[in-house]
């Protein structure tokens, strides 16, 4: 009787832990939605989608941890090469506006963070969230609809990941 018990709440406890919409996939139209920025503003991704060739939304865990700061700092270090390419990149985690500030600031991060409190940003792209944390994955889009999908997104290898796939274009 406790093994079932035990067995029944623990099934619950992971599905309310986890937070996600349906998967999204290769294929399928990029979500349109609004996320608040690490500037405070709203940045409407559908514009982002209409105004570059490609943008890469990418999702991490928390700002100013060493595997997230590794992922940022592969992308700003790369940043030019992926404007010359017509990449926008778009980064999130379920961090507070102060917070994609300060890791902002800190790195040098040349693009914008969504700070996605309310996790809109990341139902719509079907993220699993566990316990405030967002996994790390990334999406490619052109066009409007997903050309590439990372479920397990690299962290210092993020912007060579993203280069290769447009080499392959």
């Amino acid at each position: 009787m406790k093994v079932r018990l035990l067995l029944t709440l623990s099934i619950f406890l992971s599905m309310s832990l986890f937070s996600s919409a349906a998967r999204l996939d290769v294929g399928d139209s990029a979500p349109a939605v609004t996320g608040t920025t690490d500037a405070g503003e709203n940045l409407v991704l559908n514009d982002v989608y209409a105004a570059q060739e490609y943008t890469l939304v990418y999702f991490y865990p928390k700002a100013d941890t060493p595997g997230c700061t590794a992922q940022g700092c592969s992308l700003r270090d790369s940043y030019e090469t992926l404007l010359d390419k017509g990449v926008a990149v778009i980064g999130v985690s379920i961090d507070s506006v102060e917070d994609q500030k300060a890791f902002k600031e800190k790195y040098r991060l040349p693009f914008p963070l969504i700070a996605d409190l309310d996790r809109k940003t990341v139902k719509a792209f079907g993220v699993p969230a566990l316990m405030g944390f967002a996994k790390r994955q990334a999406f490619l889009i052109k066009g409007g609809r997903i050309i590439w999908a990372d479920y397990s997104a690299s962290t210092s290898d993020q912007a060579a990941d993203v280069l290769k796939v447009i080499a392959s274009q």
